[in-house]
């Protein structure tokens, strides 16, 4: 009996040993381009650097409610419905916690399985075979009619120890697409944040056009009265009044053309925030667009892969790869299964669950494929070729996020100082306007002088709107393009993903 009991310990330690070997290569993340600081960071060339100096703000990093940094409490009420009923985030916090399930699915396999199946059976046999085995010596399990009952009460158990790491490359790698799951999630929320800023800001510069629009026509009615003005004393003549009239009436369309726009942007920011667009309004705002393009941390290129979600998503999607390689790996070898069975089993209710009535039997069993004509191999090389290609996915997605944050800087660095430019050309419109109206009124110049001038000044007040919306948008979209906030850090660990409680990353 001892020895029996030490060659039992012997065996346990030896697949104790063997479950520690898991087959499949070491995952190590490839390493990525980058560079030691922005392009758009240094000062152009021919230039001092003057006109573009990087925000240098005294946080160097992007807080999560990354929107407040606008201050504007419209907008920071929107961003907070987008959070709790966009339909795009829910359906994407309901694929994580999809992949929460495949994880723990896989953790369950390092266990033992146990089953029962209880029956009762009521059946028939001839008599002749109940007196053959009467006669012969045997047990008669049926009654002289040749019924019979069968009471049976067996367990089962059976368990495949992880000797080469399958189950273990198995969790591994659903462990790291939950995480990916998590960053795509991340992704999603910061893609409706950044579309709705950007949706909001578009609408309010539609406000901003209809006000200098409503303006102008104003000033072009006031115009058209002094034209016929001028006609009915004889100082000009009808062409005058129709050029006032034509001008006066094709603003008003324009003016009334900005109303789409408007309700299209009102209809986006409705979808954003879960609410169907018919019972969703936002007021017209009455002042000008005055919006200050907060200070925007940017930090150096090596930050920007642990900030942008969809880099992570794209690191761990890698990682999954990498395990399955080991999952396939791993069916070049043995696959033991330590199974067992004991129970009940009588003719009679009364002596069901007795000792004598009882029956086990327990070992192993080994499979091995010896010829697969090839499938385990191309089953590796299928899985090596999906890895390679999640490491070019994932160098395509940091390069990507690099030329959006050069875009943006870039965007911004060109629009402060064409914004600069642009509030010069107004000036110089509105003086051209002045002298165009006196010597129109003096009777000097034709009134389609006063039309050029005031053309060019609407054109060059609605430009310095779009290039204010602009930066706005490209302030945005560069806050986006950084990551929103997010770092690796908020990613969610194995324990939080497999633990039994709700996580929400």
């Amino acid at each position: 009996m001892r020895a029996s009991i030490r060659q039992s310990i012997a065996r346990l330690l030896l697949l104790t040993a063997l479950a520690g070997c898991t087959v499949g290569p070491k995952y190590d993340p490839p390493a990525a381009p980058t560079a030691p600081t922005y392009k758009e960071l240094a000062a152009p060339e021919g230039t001092d650097g003057a006109d573009w100096k990087p925000a240098q703000p005294n946080d160097a990093a992007i807080r999560g409610n990354w929107w407040e940094l606008f201050n504007d409490p419209q907008l920071n009420a929107l961003e907070q419905q987008v959070n709790v009923s966009n339909q795009n985030i829910a359906g994407s916090f309901a694929a994580f916690e999809q992949a929460r399930a495949l994880v723990k699915e896989a953790r369950s396999q390092y266990f033992p399985t146990l089953t029962t199946a209880p029956s009762v059976t009521r059946g028939r046999q001839p008599v002749a075979s109940a007196a053959a085995r009467g006669a012969t010596g045997g047990v008669a399990a049926t009654s002289p009619s040749g019924l019979y009952t069968d009471y049976s009460l067996p367990f089962d158990a059976s368990w495949t120890p992880d000797l080469w790491g399958r189950v273990r490359n198995t969790v591994k790698g659903n462990v790291a697409a939950a995480q990916a799951s998590a960053a795509d999630l991340q992704n999603t929320r910061l893609t409706a944040q950044a579309e709705l800023a950007v949706d909001y800001y578009e609408l309010r510069s539609q406000d901003t056009l209809k006000q200098l629009l409503d303006a102008t026509v104003l000033a072009y009615q006031q115009s058209l009265q002094l034209t016929r003005v001028l006609y009915e004393t004889g100082i000009d003549d009808d062409e005058a009044v129709a050029q006032a009239e034509v001008q006066l009436q094709t603003t008003q369309a324009q003016a009334t053309n900005l109303g789409i726009a408007r309700a299209q942007f009102e209809h986006a920011i409705a979808l954003l925030v879960g609410q169907p667009a018919s019972t969703f309004s936002i007021a017209v705002e009455t002042g000008p667009l005055q919006v200050d393009l907060p200070d925007i941390p940017v930090g150096v290129p090596s930050q920007l892969l642990e900030r942008r979600p969809d880099v992570a998503a794209s690191e761990r999607l890698m990682a999954q790869a990498n395990a399955q390689i080991g999952v396939a790996t791993s069916a070049y070898y043995p696959t033991l299964t330590l199974s067992a069975t004991a129970g009940f089993e009588s003719n009679a209710l009364s002596t069901w669950l007795t000792w004598p009535n009882r029956f086990w039997s327990v070992g192993p069993s080994l499979a091995e494929t010896l010829f697969d004509a090839g499938l385990r191999r191309a089953t590796v090389q299928q899985y090596q070729a999906a890895y390679d290609q999640t490491v070019a996915t994932y160098r395509q997605t940091v390069l990507t996020a690099f030329q959006q944050v050069e875009d943006n800087l870039a965007a911004l660095r060109i629009l402060a100082q064409e914004i600069k430019q642009q509030d010069t050309a107004i000036a110089s419109a509105e003086r051209l306007l002045a002298i165009a109206t006196d010597r129109y009124q003096l009777g000097l110049d034709p009134y389609l002088d006063v039309i050029t001038a005031q053309t060019a000044l609407l054109s060059n007040r609605q430009t310095a709107v779009n290039l204010r919306m602009q930066q706005l948008t490209s302030g945005v979209q560069l806050i986006e393009a950084l990551g929103g906030g997010w770092d690796v850090s908020k990613q969610p660990t194995s324990k939080d993903i497999a633990s039994r409680s709700s996580v929400s990353p």
